[in-house]
């Protein structure tokens, strides 16, 4: 059987639908079940409940751009196992996605309205990125996938201790997004020159103050 190679155009309609999916539905299919199971809903308080929301935003927000960055790096990678290992990450991705979508609707709440422009700006940096070389691509995603895992422990640290159905699905994310770290940089990842994890580390505060609230 032959196998018909993707024409420019053809590439270009894949990520345009790639993008409103991730940027348009809160809560894809996953292929995971979600950490939190069959875990009770604690009764939060409003104040609580809010607090808990605007992180678990934060959380889908950063799943939108993990999205666009890897279909970004992806759709310029070099090499097709990295292209690979990208798209496997993405998927996976994908389950975080949809585990945060289905808590922010447990909790009464929403996506960030600004999903659209965060995907955007996302997929020009991955593919920025891609672009450069491989090895710093690999370097983005260690980077990426280092902070992150950070910014997940803070918030492991701030939710409510009774929210157990939010806490089970940022401990699990931490779990995979160290993973991924792990495995770009057994790839080959460069390390990321002066200033750039500044600048990354800058951009998701930001990112993060505004995905809180809208």
């Amino acid at each position: 059987m032959t196998i018909r190679k993707l024409s420019v155009l053809d590439r270009a309609l894949v990520e345009f639908g790639r993008a409103l999916e991730t940027a348009f539905v809160p809560s894809p299919p996953s292929v995971q079940p979600s950490p939190a199971g069959d875990l009770p809903d604690a009764e939060l308080d409003a104040g609580a409940r809010r607090h808990a929301a605007g992180l678990m935003r934060i959380n889908h927000v950063g799943e939108v751009c993990a999205q666009a960055l890897y279909f970004g790096q992806a759709a310029v990678a070099r090499e097709e196992p990295l292209r690979r290992q990208l798209l496997d990450a993405a998927a996976e991705e994908t389950d975080h996605l949809a585990w945060c979508g289905q808590r922010l609707d447990e909790l009464g709440s929403r996506a960030s309205l600004l999903n659209p422009l965060w995907y955007a700006g996302a997929w020009v940096i991955g593919a920025g990125a891609g672009l450069v070389g491989d090895r710093i691509s690999l370097g983005f995603v260690v980077e990426t996938e280092r902070q992150v895992e950070a910014h997940l422990g803070q918030h492991l640290e701030t939710l409510p201790q009774d929210d157990a159905r939010s806490r089970a699905i940022v401990a699990r994310m931490k779990e995979d997004e160290a993973r991924h770290a792990r495995n770009a940089q057994a790839a080959g990842a460069a390390e990321l020159p002066f200033p750039i994890p500044g600048l990354m580390k800058f951009a998701a505060g930001v990112m993060k103050r505004v995905a809180y609230r809208v």
